[in-house]
């Protein structure tokens, strides 16, 4: 009797720990992590909105990973390359994307509906390991409440007037910090050593990260920052004030565009698609402007009034990755000397 009530029991348990077993596989593999960027995740960013509209959406659980800057998160996710930890990863922009598709870190997926949403002088390539989702012009913003004029160039940013008055971020860590090195190699040429070291007096600081430096700007710490041209709308919307100005120069100006991309060896697949998906949809890019202050990829998604105080550049500007890579050498050298 004892040996005949021991068997069923036995599989009864055994049965019951494999369901549980099997639950908790299912509901890890239910669960999206997405690496992203220290702005993209912060309270006042897109990052909490999107993650509770996706999930209402799909059920899915998702975990939204804050890696400092977005040259910052492309590393962790080369660095975790042979043992990904992560799904999705946001923020790598048109300066980084031919590093991330070298290390061969990111799997091809076209969103549904890509074709139709977004614009061809938008999209990274044809194949698609990253998928855009906004843009806006690299600029400089100047307070209009400080003692210095509106510099006029780039050129004139090397100005005696604008000692100490110039915040920019590390082009090593920071995507506006790269897009300003980019911006005078585009400009300068081989010129650009020569600029630089005239510029170096007029920089107070170079801040980690865009979150840093911009909110050293606006604490009065100096006049000028690299930002984008879409920053003011903000203080138009929740500042209530058009004091900072986005500079337009008659040299050009670079444009950012931001991507995400399903991360190589992603272990939930399904979910990482569905999430891209759901990324260039109006639903998601209408929180867009009022959170990450780019313009949407989405032109279906109207702009807010405050966009009106977001002037666009009459030209663009670049450089060549490489070239841009080694002179982010040479900045660095120039201002550590």
């Amino acid at each position: 009797m004892k040996t005949r009530l021991f068997l069923p029991v036995l599989f009864l348990c055994c049965f019951s720990a494999v369901f549980a077993a099997g639950k908790k596989d299912s509901q890890k593999s239910q669960e999206l992590v997405v690496y992203a960027y220290d702005s993209f995740v912060a309270e006042w960013g897109p990052g909490p909105e999107l993650v509770a509209k996706f999930e209402a959406k799909t059920g899915y659980k998702v975990t939204m990973l804050s890696c400092g800057d977005a040259a910052q998160a492309l590393s962790r996710v080369v660095l975790e390359k042979n043992a990904p930890k992560g799904d999705v990863v946001i923020g790598i922009d048109n300066q980084l994307y031919s590093r991330a598709v070298e290390e061969g870190v990111l799997q091809s997926y076209k969103p549904a509906g890509a074709d139709k949403i977004i614009r061809k002088d938008l999209r990274f390539s044809d194949d698609w390991y990253l998928t855009p989702y906004d843009w806006s012009y690299f600029a400089i913003i100047w307070d209009s409440n400080s003692s210095v004029p509106a510099p006029k160039s780039l050129a004139d940013l090397t100005k005696e007037i604008y000692r100490k008055k110039l915040i920019l971020m590390d082009p090593r860590l920071s995507t506006p910090g790269l897009g300003f090195v980019t911006w005078t190699k585009g400009v300068f040429g081989d010129g650009y050593k020569e600029f630089w070291n005239q510029l170096k007096p007029n920089v107070l600081t170079m801040a980690p990260g865009w979150d840093a430096g911009y909110g050293l700007f606006t604490a009065g710490e100096a006049p000028l920052v690299i930002s984008y041209t879409t920053s003011p709308a903000y203080h138009v919307e929740y500042d209530n004030t058009d004091r900072y100005k986005a500079l337009i120069f008659p040299e050009g100006h670079p444009v950012q565009i931001e991507g995400a991309g399903i991360i190589k060896g992603s272990k939930n697949l399904k979910a990482a698609k569905e999430f891209m998906d759901f990324l260039i949809s109006e639903e998601a890019q209408d929180v867009l402007p009022l959170t990450q202050w780019m313009y949407p990829v989405n032109g279906n998604v109207k702009l807010p009034p405050c966009y009106d105080a977001a002037p666009m550049a009459d030209k663009t500007v670049g450089a060549g990755e490489g070239e841009v890579l080694e002179a982010v050498d040479t900045v660095l050298q120039i201002l550590s000397n």
